[in-house]
């Protein structure tokens, strides 16, 4: 608890830091003495200073004597600028602006073009807000209840820690050092480099990092404790960590394999290496979020990285395997290519929250993992942007502390489900190629969701953008009613589009219509699919050839497409047969299900809608399809006060 930081060098690259000020070249470079973690409420002090250039702006600003910082439960003591070549101007106030997280230091004369030093003295609190710099607490395996001391950044919290520019868009590079009790573990961003005693108090040690390369705030991290750990190295040579409580190493053994093969495959996947010689996780007893991707020292709860091999279940070590997965991906997705501003934040996060998935699917085939998406992300998102409180997956931040309300399932698992789609839309292999063109174009930079997609479209030469903004930047998602005839030995299916709304249909003139790739199978190869096609318009008439007339059609084979589906009877009787002899596979015959208990929801004819799903359920369903069944059991209940008592009659039958 007791600890000082007297160093930060800093230089600003490129970069508008206040409303008259340019700034370039920005290093921290940072010590952090800490003494004693269990003494609550005591004050930590740093030294903060920073080397700046300072560039002439174009008319019609003028010259400045004023720096805005972020700062945040910080008092600063003194601060002075020094010129290259010149004398020290002490700041000669301090106008703090609480509500929006900044404090201006004022200077009694211009900051002139040049290089300089920024020197700034202040104190803050080691506090128990499990945000900034924070204690955590935790029990030894004598019982005894001690702290370490841990940071969370995210979104905008490195400003607790010490002042700075806390936006995602000002990168910067790290040098730390920590002077800690020399019993206790120093992790942070980047690898040791030297570790010594400490000339002034020889109960402390001095342990030195590595200089990170350029990031953002929020990525910094360090931690003070008590550890255990478990090492491995991957195939391509990273040092892989987990750091677990004392006497808990044996629980960190299934992350680190988890780690060590995720690294490879993404490394593959995007054929871009992991920057970083080494990449720690480490299990904090008190943390709010259920992990960080802080870069190279990645922090979780104990529940989403240890597993007891005594007493654990398959669901745990499932969920381990994709929470490690997804912070993983960040190490390139939002850390070494960063999102310019929040509002871009959906994407990092549905982006891993979709590839996280991918990633398991391959590193451990028998999870069947896909199958239990659908159950979950997939169904959750769809759920819910029913609901006429949605909102679009994309909506823009005015201020980061709008962050934690704009963000929820939709962002994240819809974001999820429609990337899923997309990538399906592309192909693999395109979508590899664009996801490599855009890591390698913004690496250590920072990007937008239309950059992305820029990418994306001159890998593929199909029109992303188009259509990704019909599904990010309105609420809401289609359902898709189809129909078919058979001419000879072709098939005609008839195809439309309306907003599907869990409180029934809407007959609104401006409903909006969804760019939709949809994707057919039939009987001939269910695990294949035969036809795709882009519907950019209310309804379409599609022709597939040679099909027999007893063979069956699937809309969405993998269930990879955002939408619902509202067969005609005809079409859906046709389909029975897969499901009753199981070639249909488990995730489609979970989705056609699922589509089905919506139409429920809707209040169609019960009477119709009961048949229709009696005869879908004639087949053994895999164990996910019977938990969604059980859940569509409970939440029908919640629908019945609204029907008539003979509707409602049916609905119990069933």
């Amino acid at each position: 608890q007791n600890f000082k930081v007297f160093f930060f060098s800093v230089f600003i690259r490129s970069l508008l830091l206040s409303p008259r000020l340019y700034l370039y070249d920005q290093k921290y470079n940072t010590t952090v003495i800490l003494r004693n973690i269990n003494i609550l409420n005591e004050l930590f002090s740093i030294l903060l200073a920073k080397e700046l250039g300072i560039m002439k702006q174009p008319d019609p600003f003028k010259w400045t004597n004023q720096i805005v910082m972020n700062c945040a439960d910080i008092d600063i003591i003194t601060a002075s600028f020094v010129p290259e070549g010149g004398e020290e101007i002490n700041a000669t106030g301090f106008n703090y602006q609480n509500e929006d997280e900044k404090v201006t230091l004022c200077f009694p004369s211009i900051l002139q073009k040049g290089s300089g030093s920024l020197k700034i003295d202040f104190v803050g609190e080691l506090n128990d807000k499990m945000k900034g710099f924070y204690r955590s607490k935790y029990t030894t395996p004598s019982g005894e209840n001690r702290y370490a001391a841990v940071t969370q950044f995210e979104a905008t919290d490195a400003r607790r820690a010490f002042p700075c520019w806390d936006e995602p868009a000002i990168k910067a590079t790290f040098d730390i050092t920590l002077i800690i009790p020399k019993d206790r573990i120093a992790l942070s961003n980047m690898n040791v480099v030297d570790r010594k005693p400490y000339p002034e108090d020889h109960s402390l040690v001095e342990v030195k990092f590595a200089t990170t390369p350029i990031m953002s705030t929020y990525l910094v991290a360090f931690v003070i404790g008590e550890y255990d750990f478990v090492e491995s190295q991957s195939s391509d040579g990273v040092t892989v960590r987990v750091y677990t409580p004392v006497g808990k190493a044996e629980q960190g053994k299934f992350a680190l394999e988890v780690a060590t093969k995720t690294l490879p495959f993404y490394k593959d996947y995007f054929s871009v290496p992991y920057p970083l010689p080494k990449i720690d996780l480490i299990a904090i007893a008190d943390f709010a979020a259920g992990a960080m991707e802080n870069w190279g020292l990645v922090t979780y709860r104990e529940t989403a990285l240890l597993i007891d091999p005594k007493n654990s279940c398959a669901s745990s070590r499932q969920w381990v395997a994709l929470v490690v997965g997804h912070e993983l991906a960040h190490q390139w997705f939002g850390n070494l290519v960063t999102m310019e501003w929040w509002t871009h934040l959906w994407l990092n996060e549905g982006f891993a929250s979709w590839i996280e998935y991918l990633c398991v699917d391959h590193c451990f085939p028998e999870y069947d993992i896909w199958t239990q998406f659908v159950s979950a992300d997939y169904t959750r998102a769809l759920d819910l942007d029913a609901l006429d409180n949605s909102h679009p997956i994309e909506v823009d931040v005015g201020h980061p502390s709008e962050v934690d309300e704009i963000f929820d399932a939709i962002s994240y698992s819809k974001g999820a489900s429609v990337i899923r789609m997309l990538h399906n839309y592309i192909g693999d292999e395109d979508f590899r190629k664009g996801m490599n063109a855009y890591l390698l174009k913004f690496q250590h930079k920072n990007a937008s969701t239309e950059d992305l997609w820029e990418c994306l479209e001159q890998a593929s030469g199909k029109p992303i953008a188009a259509v990704m903004n019909s599904w990010t930047k309105q609420m809401g998602f289609p359902i898709i009613v189809v129909d078919q005839e058979q001419h000879g030995s072709d098939r005609v299916l008839k195809i439309s589009q309306k907003k599907f709304c869990a409180s029934g249909p809407r007959n609104d003139e401006n409903c909006p219509n969804w760019m939709v790739p949809i994707s057919i199978c039939t009987s001939e190869d269910p695990s294949c699919t035969k036809m795709k096609v882009l519907l950019d318009q209310p309804e379409t008439t599609v022709n597939i050839t040679n099909i027999a007339p007893d063979h069956w059609i699937k809309i969405n084979p993998g269930t990879v497409g955002f939408y619902r589906i509202q067969y005609s009877t005809t079409m859906l009787e046709s389909l029975l047969p897969g499901i009753r002899d199981l070639t249909l596979l488990p995730v489609d015959r979970l989705g056609l299900q699922n589509d089905l208990f919506s139409l429920l929801h809707k209040q169609a004819d019960m009477q119709e809608e009961k048949n229709r799903i009696e005869r879908v359920l004639g087949a053994i369903p895999a164990p996910d399809l019977i938990q969604r069944v059980l859940n569509f059991a409970l939440s029908v209940r919640k629908y019945t006060h609204t029907l008539t008592v003979e509707n409602r009659s049916d609905c119990g039958n069933f």
